[in-house]
């Protein structure tokens, strides 16, 4: 049982008594709790209200009080009623709010830059295959020409190469370029 001048201390200056008692610095007892040492001082300096919340500063004195062997249950009820007592009530439900412009605004450019490219990539799957036909092969009417051939019979050999992009070649070849 605990003295009675230990109740009206606070809890934030009873955690720090026992800890200085047992010679254990924060950083150990931080170590020890896996308890950032800043919370810790946050425990110490009875500043409750900037700890996560009410569940975690509960689940904290219950390590700080086990790392030094103190019973645990004191301490968190004596924060359940100075919590208690410092609510007038149950916190108010704040009003939902629409979701900010900026966040919006990327979401649409997203969905906008992911269509241009779906598009492309279809393009690109889907794209006539007319240039990638040789030219033999194209549906090109052979019939029409004179002699049965594309280019008749009196056409010279080179223009037939000339005509499928490859270089002339033979006697025409330098009398063209004369």
């Amino acid at each position: 049982m605990q003295h009675p001048t230990l109740r009206m201390e606070s809890i934030g200056r009873q955690l720090r008594r026992e800890r200085e008692l047992r010679q254990v610095s924060l950083e150990e007892l931080a170590q020890l709790t896996r308890i950032p040492r800043k919370m810790l001082l946050r425990l110490e300096e009875d500043r409750f209200d900037d700890l996560p919340g009410e569940v975690f500063a509960k689940g904290f004195l219950r390590s700080y009080a086990r790392a030094l062997g103190i019973d645990a249950e004191p301490l968190v009820d004596n924060y359940g009623r100075a919590q208690d007592s410092c609510s007038n009530g149950p916190a108010p439900i704040t009003a939902i709010t629409p979701p900010e412009r900026g966040r919006r605004f990327g979401i649409a450019i997203a969905v906008v830059i992911f269509t241009i490219l779906f598009t492309l990539a279809l393009s690109i799957v889907w794209r006539p295959r007319q240039r990638d036909t040789p030219i033999e092969l194209s549906d090109r009417d052979i019939s029409s020409t004179s002699k049965g051939g594309v280019f008749g019979d009196d056409s010279n050999p080179c223009d037939r190469l000339a005509f499928y992009g490859l270089p002339r070649s033979g006697p025409d070849r330098h009398a063209a370029h004369s």
